[in-house]
């Protein structure tokens, strides 16, 4: 959830450049914010609340090579000042930034308080930088210091302390994310440790070693993207040491050291910025006509593998998180429809519950943007413990939850931004009907057809169409009742419909099933109540349009979302015809609708409030 960003290194403007990577972190976290550095002995602190991205980075212009910064979605204690990070210890010395949830923090906090630790936030990240400093005034060595402390934290936890009298920065993790980049020189120096061999170590990183110039430590890669596309992970139960010179990864549990090699990350600064447009929502929404193509452009050997594998499989379950889930509930449907093959969803944070359904020959589809979220990485883990097989459809590649998979499947939407997930929902719906197709010996024709979906999603998506979408959402901007209805795979696009104009925009959105209505969500219809109704070319088309009829009796007024303009329909948004991808297809004007009703209403769609964009905590 919270954004995390350290550096130390050869750079004297360390304070400047943390302010500017925790701006692109902003996404994670947006509550309040803070940064330490480090300028001659002296250590500087400031936070405050309110966003980061409103702050001037010049201000932090101090002669220092070691500074963290952290941008918070708040879990324990209110959205203060105090409350911000960083925690420090009582002499100063310990600065701690941290996401997740310490879960005994109670206990700690009462056995240091009897020893005389003055605590001054109600945060559970204030006890990190106090039980460090305990440990330290025992062990004199702060990198055990850290280990100590981490070995008494319960729950799922990110921390990144920074150290002024050894100039040295800790990090550990188990559970949140945490990645380091590498800055090396521009001259190749083969006789160095350039993943740093020495004072601390790392072994195992390329044959051809470069001259460090210093470390980063953030909670996700667009933090340091500008700086380098050089990273190492950072695995659950390890903790890493540097001071800038050279780096050492070790496991929290026994101290021994894990060798970690340099990972090329390919994504470009330009992808990770907003360029021209106005939010990274609707930047991401229009990266539509191209990422798609890049989600079908698969291997066909790994997709009919993951094909072999489910129809092998004792039980196939697909699990996910929100908009991911939605995409789960739509491969029910295309599995069924295309491979008549039965596939479950449910959605993760439940799933440990169907642990008994489970065995060793049982198969767990999870699905994921950020490779991150919590409740998915658990449901892994149950899987696990039974033996099952597990397949992760990912976005960020070296994510957690791409490294505990047995294997994994890239959606290559590149990185996103908005908290509203849209361009990663098409991937996963993309790569999910590749593989029901190739399930049904027919991944040719899947490919053909997602193919020719893309170019009509490309023609869609002219400035005209954008532009339509956003008088009408002037003209309902207003309503503050919405209602989305569809069957069959469009059934879960309108529970995502509902997602997307709730996250954005506030409005009262409820996705339902067309055929749900007269079971009681009819009642809730009045004279010029906005409905919208996600029809495609199929089996269930006069079913929609039954629905939708039921609905205008009640005074309903009816938006159409389909190929063709039917007589039932207030307004038509026009979609192309897409066979089995018209889930795809009619989902997207719903996201470009969700942007403009936010925008109209006076919200910022990048950062709705109360949410952030990878949940990491249960």
């Amino acid at each position: 959830m919270c954004g995390i960003f350290g550096y130390v290194g050869d750079r004297r403007n360390a304070g400047t450049l943390v302010v500017e990577g925790l701006k692109n972190l902003e996404y994670r976290g947006y509550d309040s914010w803070g940064v330490a550095c480090k300028d001659g002995g002296a250590l500087h602190v400031r936070k405050d609340i309110g966003r980061i991205g409103n702050v001037d980075s010049s201000e932090f212009d101090h002669d220092c090579g070691i500074a963290i910064a952290h941008t918070r979605w708040a879990t324990h204690g209110g959205v203060t000042q105090i409350n911000a990070h960083p925690h420090l210890s009582c002499d100063g010395t310990i600065a701690v930034i941290h996401n997740g949830i310490v879960e005994n923090y109670e206990k700690i906090r009462s056995d240091l308080k009897k020893k005389g630790h003055v605590f001054l936030s109600e945060t559970d990240t204030e006890v990190i930088p106090h039980l460090i400093e305990e440990e330290y005034r025992r062990t004199k060595d702060f990198a055990a210091a850290v280990r100590s402390a981490c070995l008494r934290f319960e729950g799922r936890y990110a921390i990144l302390a920074l150290h002024t009298e050894s100039n040295t920065l800790v990090a550990a993790r188990t559970g949140s994310p945490l990645i380091v980049g590498v800055e090396h020189s521009s001259t190749p120096n083969p006789s160095s440790g350039g993943g740093g061999e020495t004072s601390p170590s790392s072994r195992g990183g390329r044959s051809r070693r470069m001259e460090v110039n210093g470390y980063f430590i953030a909670s996700d890669i667009p933090a340091f993207l500008e700086h380098t596309n050089t990273v190492q992970y950072l695995d659950d139960g390890e903790m890493v040491v540097t001071d800038g010179k050279g780096i050492l990864f070790s496991d929290i549990q026994t101290g021994r050291e894990r060798p970690k090699r340099e990972v090329e990350i390919t994504w470009s600064v330009e992808q990770a910025q907003k360029g021209d447009f106005e939010h990274y929502m609707l930047k991401e929404i229009m990266d539509q006509k191209e990422s798609i193509a890049r989600a079908v452009n698969q291997s066909e050997e790994q997709i009919l593998k993951v094909a072999k594998a489910i129809r092998e499989a004792k039980g196939t379950f697909l699990v996910g998180c929100g908009t991911a889930g939605k995409a789960c509930m739509a491969a029910e449907y295309f599995f069924s429809v295309i491979a008549e093959k039965h596939v479950n969803f449910a959605p993760a944070s439940e799933f440990k519950l169907y642990h008994h359904f489970l065995k060793s020959e049982s198969l767990l589809i999870v699905v994921s943007q950020s490779g991150e979220t919590a409740d998915v990485l658990e449901a892994m883990r149950v899987a696990k413990a039974k033996g099952s097989t597990v397949l992760a459809i990912v976005n960020v590649e070296g994510s957690t939850i791409a490294r505990e998979a047995d294997s994994i499947l890239l959606i290559n939407a590149g990185p996103e931004r908005a908290v509203a997930s849209t361009k990663a929902l098409t991937g996963q719906l993309a790569v999910l009907l590749l593989i029901a197709y190739a399930l049904a010996d027919n991944l040719r024709e899947g490919r053909m057809l997602l193919l020719e979906t893309c170019a009509k999603i490309n023609d869609m998506l002219n400035p005209r169409y954008v532009e339509r979408l956003r008088d009408f959402a002037e003209h309902i901007k207003n309503e503050e009742d919405l209602y989305i209805i569809g069957k069959s795979w469009n059934y879960p696009m309108a529970l995502e419909s509902a997602i997307k104009i709730q996250e954005v925009s506030y409005v009262h959105a409820e996705g339902f099933a067309g055929g749900e209505l007269k079971h009681g969500p009819i009642a809730l219809i009045e004279e010029g109540t906005p409905c919208i109704a996600l029809i495609g070319n199929d089996e269930v088309t006069q079913d929609m349009l039954s629905n939708a009829m039921e609905l205008k009796a009640r005074g309903a007024s009816i938006i159409g979302v389909s190929p063709e303009r039917y007589g039932v329909f207030d307004e038509w948004i026009k979609v192309p015809n897409a066979g089995a991808a018209q889930a795809i297809v009619n989902i997207i004007p719903i996201q470009v609708l969700a942007y403009f009703l936010a925008v109209k209403r006076g919200k910022d769609p990048d950062m709705p409030r109360n949410l952030a964009k990878s949940v990491t905590v249960k």
